[in-house]
């Protein structure tokens, strides 16, 4: 890894693209020590200008993100996007939301049912909703209004942009899915919701055994979560699950970190994928 990131801040993020206080990015910050990751600082953010500069607070990151990086190769090509990621990305960034839900929906229509969407090679094995999704949810504007923020703070994005020169960013991005980690300690139980007649006591539940099972460090990750009583709570408590999800983001940024430190190129990543579409991190 880069010199100066031997012992880096390390961050977990619930993104939205619709931030709000009512519904606001969460940060989960932390810090791992032999095996034990503890959650020092959780942040509710409610404005993009507010999570810019709470990214730019901290010189050297590696930061797990709960947003799709990149696009499908094959609705790049079949729209004619440019297939190189900074100039895709600077493309989209440029296309208003409107329009963005038109070329998508359009691709969608002249497709057969069933197979609607195109997926990218890592939707498969993590079991995410695929990045052109405008809605339920709608990730393909979470890429939109994310990867540009996290350029602005220049961010390195492994696996997608080549390190050159011993390249001096110190702040590492990397895709993360909390539902990948939630399904091996849950399997498929639903342990959250935005809509509060659906915030039940089974869901509570779940959150529970997630909580329970990541301080016992029964995961394939082979971390533990450390937390405080007022931590554990507060994950527990949070119907929506936002704050679940950004420390279950921490955990996979934690583990992506110790892959690097352990001489594992590109954060645990494997060796060969498509730089356009990105890779979640664990998948």
């Amino acid at each position: 890894m880069p010199s100066g990131l031997a012992n880096p801040m390390l961050l977990g993020c619930d993104f939205t693209s619709s931030p709000s206080k009512r519904k606001p990015i969460v940060c989960a910050w932390g810090a791992e020590r032999l095996g034990v990751v503890r959650v020092l600082q959780m942040e509710r953010i409610p404005s993009f200008e507010a999570f810019t500069q709470a990214l730019e607070r901290h010189l050297q990151w590696i930061g797990g993100f709960d947003m799709p990086f990149g696009l499908p190769r094959e609705l790049v090509q079949t729209l004619g996007w440019p297939t190189q990621w900074a100039l895709c990305i600077k493309h989209y960034a440029a296309l208003d939301r409107a329009s963005i839900r038109e070329a998508f929906k359009a691709f969608c229509d002249a497709r057969p049912v069933g197979s609607k969407f195109a997926h990218r090679a890592t939707d498969i094995p993590a079991g995410s909703s695929p990045s052109m999704k405008w809605v339920n949810p709608p990730v393909a504007f979470m890429l939109h209004a994310g990867v540009p923020l996290l350029q602005s703070v220049s961010a390195f994005f492994p696996g997608i942009e080549a390190l050159q020169n011993q390249d001096n960013r110190m702040r590492i991005a990397l895709e993360a899915y909390p539902g990948l980690l939630a399904r091996e300690l849950i399997d498929k139980r639903s342990y959250k919701s935005d809509d509060r007649s659906r915030q039940t006591h089974d869901r509570l539940i779940a959150r529970k055994d997630i909580v329970n099972r990541l301080e016992l460090g029964k995961t394939r990750l082979g971390l533990r979560l450390q937390l405080s009583a007022a931590q554990h709570d507060m994950l527990v408590e949070d119907a929506s699950g936002d704050c679940l999800d950004a420390v279950l983001c921490l955990m996979q940024a934690a583990w992506a970190a110790g892959q690097q430190a352990q001489g594992s190129l590109s954060y645990g990543l494997p060796t060969t994928i498509d730089a356009l579409e990105g890779w979640i991190i664990t998948a």
